[in-house]
């Protein structure tokens, strides 16, 4: 079964559903499947959104018009499709930045798990700046900076890159800032996770992405 999700942030009139609820309905969905919302998205409660969760089955897809439309935040969207991914639920992005994802298909399961590990690698990133700046204010005088290692969100996005055939590997490792051998010893060739990865995973608690998604 296939059910909609729709929001406009004002409820004065100023804003209105019509054009989410077209893309929608012309895609199959039909009418008492839609659900809606007058809200900003960054509220934490969404009356309608939650409805429209509780309703979803295993074997249903939800379908959203535009990626912001579902999320308050990018921690909220990657939890939210996990958790329908979980169930057996599939999620589709209709038009606009992510339209692409489509769980209910390999290359749109790929392409979710290359934008959820971007978005942890990002978040690994500016940690591990912070620390570095931290460490470099305590002991100002001492050459290095913070060492370099694989984290999960590392592992997670090489993991997605190495699938695809166009990457380089010299490209990746200097943006991971790790090198070759650090690499390979937590993924393969092929993008497959090695012994390592797997553990890293484990001991952090993460779920591999492109494979965790239910088919």
């Amino acid at each position: 079964m296939l059910m909609g999700y729709m929001r406009v942030s004002k409820a004065d009139g100023s804003q209105v559903l019509d054009l989410q609820r077209d893309a929608l309905l012309q895609v199959g969905i039909l009418p008492e499947h839609l659900y809606e919302d007058f809200a900003s998205g960054t509220k934490d409660e969404r009356q309608g959104l939650m409805t429209c969760l509780k309703a979803l089955r295993e074997g249903d897809t939800l379908i959203v018009w535009k990626l912001d439309r579902l999320g308050r935040n990018l921690r909220h969207l990657i939890n939210t499709v996990y958790d329908l991914s979980s169930k057996g639920i599939g999620f589709k992005v209709l038009t606009g930045q992510g339209a692409q994802i489509d769980t209910t298909t390999s290359q749109g399961k790929l392409v979710f798990g290359i934008f959820a590990a971007l978005a942890e690698f990002e978040r690994d990133l500016i940690s591990e700046r912070t620390k570095a700046g931290l460490a470099s204010a305590r002991a100002r005088g001492r050459t290095g900076g913070a060492s370099f290692k694989m984290t999960p969100a590392k592992v997670r996005l090489a993991a997605a890159s190495m699938q695809h055939p166009e990457t380089k590997v010299s490209d990746l490792c200097k943006e991971l800032g790790v090198t070759r051998q650090t690499l390979y010893r937590y993924v393969s060739p092929e993008g497959g996770l090695r012994e390592s990865g797997h553990k890293l995973l484990k001991i952090s608690n993460q779920v591999y992405v492109p494979n965790s998604i239910s088919t």
